[in-house]
């Protein structure tokens, strides 16, 4: 072994790493809340599964909690969060690394605090929702999940 390692390519310029938490929270009757992200946000119009950037020192978990409570005003426990899949896009400014938790237990009533509107949508219909790119790929997956036998 020579000790050296494979040089990085030099023609591909280093994205900034947004590492993103979001979660799918999914009521009784098998439906799953979306936010349309506001006119004062990039990606402005298109609907997400609610969540934010994980800060310094913070676990993925902890985001979703402190999202769910700022966003939605709905507390979560830690042992509600189950994580599901993740997601890894590279946008024009930044890469993003966004997990998907599942929860299926939450305290309080799901509203829209940050000016954002939000739907409880069947996972068949989540497709006619414009999504960011990042968050397509997670919809069969989530449909699949929620309609399983």
């Amino acid at each position: 072994m020579s000790g050296s390692m494979a040089p990085i390519a030099a023609d591909r310029p280093s994205a900034l790493l947004v590492v993103v938490a979001a979660c799918a929270l999914i009521d009784i009757n098998g439906r799953v809340l979306i936010a349309k992200r506001p006119q004062i946000k990039s990606m402005a119009g298109l609907w997400e599964f609610p969540g934010g950037k994980v800060e310094s020192g913070e676990r993925p978990e902890e985001t979703v909690i402190r999202e769910m409570r700022e966003e939605l005003g709905i507390d979560i426990q830690e042992s509600s969060l189950t994580p599901f899949i993740f997601a890894s896009h590279g946008y024009p400014d930044f890469h993003l690394l966004m997990p998907l938790f599942l929860c299926l237990r939450w305290e309080g009533v799901p509203r829209a605090r940050e000016e954002q509107e939000i739907a409880w949508v069947k996972p068949e219909d989540l497709a006619r929702y414009p999504m960011p790119p990042a968050d397509v790929p997670l919809i069969s997956r989530l449909r699949g999940f929620i309609n399983q036998d």
